[in-house]
């Protein structure tokens, strides 16, 4: 069992320093695949945001009881009932979202970030930090479907916050931005599958040149400590 992980930490490394979709690279078939607009992004990320708290609670719940041998098809057990109870919700409360993003709710199943996370944390802590953990990695990967969907949206439809209607309530409709105008033409390699790539690797190049610029300037950092210095000496003095 592992020491209890500072909260600190848990929120650092599901933002930002282990961010699910630009450090593990996990889950980036859904990512990739349904990204073309900000509503598809934050449908997506809430239900694996969902899945990924209520996994990781239960299997903490259960890890001593656990064999080593059945961990794995149990975790798989448990995020599948989790992504069931998502799916009857979205089609109760949000169904033409639903048909839109299609296979990829029952998918959520075999997301890798849910997986990995249900096995290398909530598996081996606690009930509170497995719940962070959750949290944060599913806020982390929300936050970055939400870029990666805006950018495509604005680039591909000349919009911002297109079809809000189908997640929230129906005067949400009239939240559109048209950034480029009414007249914009389109640019319809944002909305496909190369666009996607294309945005989600420019992110993670700029995740690494800010990593990268901030570990330069720590190294040029000289730690001067202000004041007198003691000098200790031994021996003795005549």
């Amino acid at each position: 069992m592992m020491a209890n992980p500072e909260y600190g930490e848990i929120t650092r490394n599901g933002l930002w320093s282990n961010n699910p979709a630009l450090v593990q690279l996990l889950g980036l078939c859904p990512l990739l695949a349904v990204t073309g607009s900000v509503v598809n992004a934050i449908g997506l990320g809430l239900a694996t945001t969902g899945v990924l708290i209520c996994s990781n609670l239960a299997v903490s719940l259960v890890r001593r009881q656990m064999p080593e041998a059945v961990r794995l098809p149990a975790s798989v057990m448990i995020i599948a009932t989790f992504v069931t109870c998502a799916e009857l919700l979205m089609k109760a409360f949000t169904y033409e979202l639903y048909l839109v993003l299609g296979i990829f709710i029952p998918l959520i199943v075999t997301n890798c970030t849910i997986l990995g996370r249900a096995d290398a944390f909530a598996s081996k802590n606690p009930v509170l930090p497995s719940l962070v953990d959750g949290f944060m990695m599913g806020v982390g990967f929300t936050a970055v479907l939400i870029v990666i969907g805006a950018i495509r949206e604005v680039l591909g439809q000349g919009t911002l916050f297109a079809d809000m209607d189908l997640l929230f309530w129906p005067s949400a409709k009239e939240w559109v931005i048209p950034v480029l105008g009414a007249d914009y033409p389109g640019f319809l390699a944002a909305v496909l599958p190369p666009g996607a790539f294309l945005v989600a690797g420019l992110l993670i190049a700029a995740k690494n040149a800010i990593d990268a610029g901030i570990e330069r300037r720590r190294s040029q950092q000289v730690r001067i400590v202000p004041g007198a210095k003691r000098v200790r000496t031994t021996g003795k003095i005549t």
